[in-house]
């Protein structure tokens, strides 16, 4: 089959397209045929190995030689003792502890797979899993957002800040979007009341608070994240610097306690099960999936740049198989 393969940390350079053996499902795996795989920026992190704690699987060379964490497609073959799918049944699946999904075909274990919703196409599946769930999870279950309430998130020109504002003014919020300049029209027609382009200003000191911030590349103190919440207002740390990361960790829980405010970790639970709410709202169109680009699987490099360098606006997507070609598939397909 055909991957996209590294073996080292590094620039999209370091990728190639290469001829590798097709996984075999083990006892309680699923072999998935790859039709679509979306880009996150923890594929961008895996990539170049930046920050620290993005090497956690291999300090300082990669032990997984595929990327690629959400995708959707077909079973091919199950192993020994599967139950729940059989070949043939459309799935996607967030494969982020297992990587792969930048290939013709992966290998999960049942439990990491659902059933590709009804009237959803491959690549809204896949531009889902991971960029819907740090949403879900930052908006309502850990952000617990509520009418009227004023919603900073940054970073939410990308994949999970399109989810994100969506959500929040689904749930009554005043929602301000912070990215760069080339996005701004972007978090408007998703909903947000106000923008802010973080090359001009930096939203920690322009005297408004708000009561939660969302923050998905977190680069600033956690002093002045404190200074931008309201009385009992939350933060949440999804991704960003490691001096962020453990400033928050460390110090976040001792700040703002006389005044309810909280600074924490969003600590995403794993898996499409938890998706439930979110897709919902997908197929029934309140919540929009703007697919910004669609590469193919030989593109991946160009793709990551492209997320990389900050201009996806929502999800980017690689097809690995094109809509005319979705017919029955067999083990050792011809690549894209």
């Amino acid at each position: 089959m055909k991957a996209v393969v590294r073996t080292r940390y590094g620039p999209p350079d370091v990728l190639r397209v290469a001829d590798v053996a097709t996984p075999a499902p083990k006892d309680g795996e699923v072999l998935v045929k790859v039709y679509a795989a979306s880009l996150n920026a923890s594929d961008w992190e895996g990539l170049t190995g930046k920050p620290l704690y993005s090497r956690i699987m291999g300090l300082f060379r990669p032990r997984r030689h595929v990327l690629g964490s959400d995708v959707a497609g077909r079973v091919e073959a199950t192993g020994s003792s599967t139950t729940l799918f059989r070949r043939g049944d459309d799935v996607f699946a967030d494969t982020l502890s297992h990587l792969g999904g930048f290939a013709e075909y992966v290998c999960l274990p049942e439990s990491a797979l659902a059933r590709l919703p009804a009237g959803m196409t491959y690549e809204e599946a896949a531009a889902l899993p991971q960029a819907g769930a740090i949403a879900l999870q930052g908006i309502l279950d850990k952000g617990l957002v509520r009418p009227g309430q004023k919603v900073l998130i940054n970073g939410a020109g990308g994949g999970s800040g399109m989810y994100a504002i969506q959500l929040a003014k689904l749930h009554g919020a005043e929602v301000t979007g912070v990215d760069n300049a080339e996005k701004q029209g972007f978090m408007r027609s998703l909903g947000a009341d106000h923008v802010i382009d973080y090359t001009r200003e930096d939203f920690t000191r322009n005297g408004r608070t708000y009561d939660l911030i969302l923050d998905l590349v977190a680069h600033r103190s956690v002093f002045a994240y404190r200074g931008s919440l309201t009385r009992g207002g939350r933060y949440l740390y999804v991704g960003g610097s490691v001096a962020t990361l453990l400033q928050t960790l460390l110090i976040g829980p001792l700040l703002g306690r006389s005044e309810g405010r909280r600074l924490r970790l969003l600590v995403v639970r794993q898996g499409v099960q938890h998706l439930g709410p979110i897709v919902e709202l997908c197929r029934a169109g309140t919540i929009a999936i703007h697919i910004d680009r669609r590469y193919q699987l030989t593109d991946v490099p160009k793709a990551l740049r492209y997320v990389g360098e900050g201009h996806a606006k929502g999800k980017v997507v690689v097809v690995v198989v094109a809509d005319s070609d979705r017919t029955a598939p067999s083990v050792g397909g011809s690549s894209t």
